[in-house]
């Protein structure tokens, strides 16, 4: 069973919430306000400074060490959304009876497992579309790939079959 935290920020390491809180907060309109705010008094300064080598090389330097340190806090926190998506998705798959449990953990195959893995669902979207410009329903529950299809009909059958046979007669 999961475990859940009564706490948010219980057992987070500082740098997971200094680069949640920064992701953040560059992310917000007043951020983007006060690096705008920054350049304008940056550039009406010029002429105070003469235009300089050292007036630019502030912008330069300082543009770039920001740049260079948000690379990584905003990587770090996108890195950890995706996978708490990856592991939400996960359990939606995991919890709907008959859905494919091999698409758990998808991420981790490589890409030409991808491509054939996609193909499957781009034929079924295909079919989906061309039977629905026909006037058909979209909405049934279809398997991916026609051998697929099979299987799971046996397995079914096979389910229905055992569940018969499991249940003492009524006489």
């Amino acid at each position: 069973m999961v475990s859940h935290r009564q706490h948010p920020d219980h057992k987070r390491t500082w740098f997971t919430r200094f680069a949640k809180v920064t992701a953040r907060g560059a992310g917000h309109p007043a951020a983007f306000c006060v690096a705008l705010a920054a350049i304008l008094i940056w550039a009406v300064s010029g002429p105070l400074f003469g235009f300089s080598d050292t007036w630019q090389l502030v912008i330069n330097t300082g543009t770039t060490i920001i740049t260079f340190l948000m690379v990584f806090l905003i990587q770090n926190t996108q890195n950890r959304d995706s996978e708490a998506i990856q592991v939400k998705l996960d359990e939606l798959i995991r919890s709907i009876d008959g859905a494919h449990l091999a698409l758990l953990d998808l991420e981790e195959l490589e890409e030409e497992d991808l491509q054939r893995i996609r193909k499957g669902y781009r034929e079924l979207a295909e079919q989906a579309r061309k039977e629905l410009a026909e006037g058909k329903s979209d909405t049934d529950v279809r398997e991916v790939g026609a051998s697929r299809r099979k299987e799971y009909s046996e397995r079914q059958r096979t389910r229905s079959h055992s569940k018969h046979q499991s249940r003492p007669s009524q006489r």
